[in-house]
């Protein structure tokens, strides 16, 4: 496992878009809703939450697609418009927060998950580690 140090930096795997974030994680978590499900092409996103004013784009403009949210509003999922590679998701309902997408990462190994969120939509052969907590949506 690789160190984290700050700031950390990633972008798509074509490398139109590249960003950085300034700030120390609030969390890292996998997300089983079927919207993150579909985004990413398997049983769940991971994502690395930050304070929105640490995250910037410093590289491209990604595409940005607005799914509607149980919490209210919408969840922005930002991706490359060229390769299609998911980047972000900025949920209206709570505007102070930035979700990076863990792949997008430029070094993900130092990624820590720490719960499981939306696990009401988990697919039963999704296998979660049965150490971290879960929550049936969204946690609090």
């Amino acid at each position: 496992m690789s160190t984290r140090t700050i700031p950390f930096f990633g972008g798509c795997i074509c490398g139109a878009i590249r960003y950085e974030s300034t700030a120390e994680p609030l969390a890292m978590l996998h997300c089983h809703c079927r919207d993150c499900q579909r985004s990413s092409g398997g049983p769940f996103s991971s994502s690395v939450i930050v304070p929105r004013e640490a995250f910037k784009i410093v590289q491209g403009e990604p595409h940005v697609y607005g799914t509607p949210s149980e919490a209210g509003g919408l969840t922005r999922r930002a991706f490359c418009p060229a390769c299609g590679a998911p980047i972000s998701g900025n949920p209206d309902a709570n505007p102070n927060i930035v979700g990076i997408r863990t792949a997008s990462l430029d070094d993900p190994t130092w990624f820590e998950q720490q719960f499981d969120v939306w696990t009401c939509d988990a697919n039963p052969w999704d296998q979660m580690n049965p150490a971290l907590p879960k929550f049936e949506k969204y946690p609090g």
